[in-house]
């Protein structure tokens, strides 16, 4: 069994709303200022990881979740289920939702879209839109046909280092002057039910969605209520924030040296604070802002060293 972590190669997504922080911030070379999204861990056909180190260099996420289970945990799954991102909101992102499981494969031909968000960075008085007011279908069909956005959307004003999930159902928005890592289902599947009617350089606006936005709304919105737990380790923490059917996610803030015991069958990371470095098996590797991997099964047990913060997720089922 293979016995080293996989180092992911970032995938950068152009948006009408990105900016160039995961440059100034993350020091990533991006092809231009209005870069969105990393997709940092993705085996999906939008944007595939590609391996950087060892064994599997050059390949791509989905081509070693087909032909090397073995480093998964010998899964089920058919695809490769989970997408770690960084988004730069430099402007709103659009009023969207996303389907379940069952709704996403009859209609899109892919997994639902359940998520969650870290906030790395959020100027002052940034806020999301999280959930809405209406308390029946048709109260939603028609508060949405007449444009009454003030009446039912949800504002939260969030801050950094702020935890939100955000089910598949859940109308939502990122706002402006936000930096999050994105933790989710392998699906690109949004459906837009508000674009601030902004237009595109051709003067376009985007399409919306807005029937199948009302399909999969859950109404009325319910706020999930988070159980997160800490565990101190001299001067460095483990933070559980959520255990879903979905994903697992934990913080792991080091200063000093921590010892971390696999909990899922593999266990993906990306650093978003600091400098340090993962030691498996005695061997050191270099974690910087923005360096993203899988500890791929047969890895029991890791250290990190530095003064570091990272956000890690797994599949355990709870």
């Amino acid at each position: 069994m293979m016995q080293e972590p996989l180092f992911m190669q970032p995938v950068f997504q152009e948006k009408i709303w990105g900016g160039n922080r995961l440059h100034t911030v993350f020091g990533f070379d991006l092809p231009s200022d209005k870069i969105g999204e990393d997709w940092a861990i993705s085996a999906h056909p939008h944007g595939r990881s590609v391996i950087l180190n060892g064994t599997y260099q050059g390949m791509t996420l989905d081509q070693l979740w087909a032909e090397h289970k073995e480093l998964f945990g010998q899964p089920s799954e058919e695809v490769f289920p989970l997408l770690i991102k960084i988004l730069d909101a430099e402007d709103d992102l659009s009023v969207q939702v996303h389907p379940d499981d069952e709704y996403g494969k009859q209609h899109a031909g892919e997994l639902g879209k359940t998520e969650c968000w870290y906030i790395i960075d959020a100027n002052p008085g940034a806020e999301i839109i999280y959930g809405h007011q209406a308390k029946t279908k048709e109260e939603l069909t028609q508060m949405i046909q007449e444009g009454r956005w003030d009446d039912l959307l949800k504002r939260v004003p969030v801050k950094k280092g702020d935890f939100f999930f955000v089910p598949s159902g859940t109308i939502h928005a990122i706002g402006k002057g936000i930096m999050i890592l994105e933790t989710q289902q392998s699906s690109d599947t949004t459906y837009r039910v508000y674009d601030y009617d902004r237009k595109d350089n051709q003067g376009n606006t985007r399409e919306l969605h807005i029937q199948q936005s009302i399909d999969v709304t859950t109404v009325p919105a319910s706020t999930p209520q988070l159980a997160v737990k800490e565990i101190r380790k001299g001067n460095s923490a483990l933070t559980t924030y959520l255990e879903t059917e979905f994903f697992n996610v934990y913080e792991w803030q080091v200063k000093g040296e921590l010892t971390i015991d696999a909990k899922g069958p593999y266990t993906l990371m990306t650093v978003i604070e600091g400098f340090g470095y993962l030691v498996v098996d005695g061997k050191e590797y270099e974690l910087k802002m923005g360096t993203s991997c899988i500890i791929p099964n047969g890895i029991q047990q890791w250290q990190i060293k530095g003064d570091v913060k990272i956000i890690a997720s797994d599949t355990a089922k709870k």
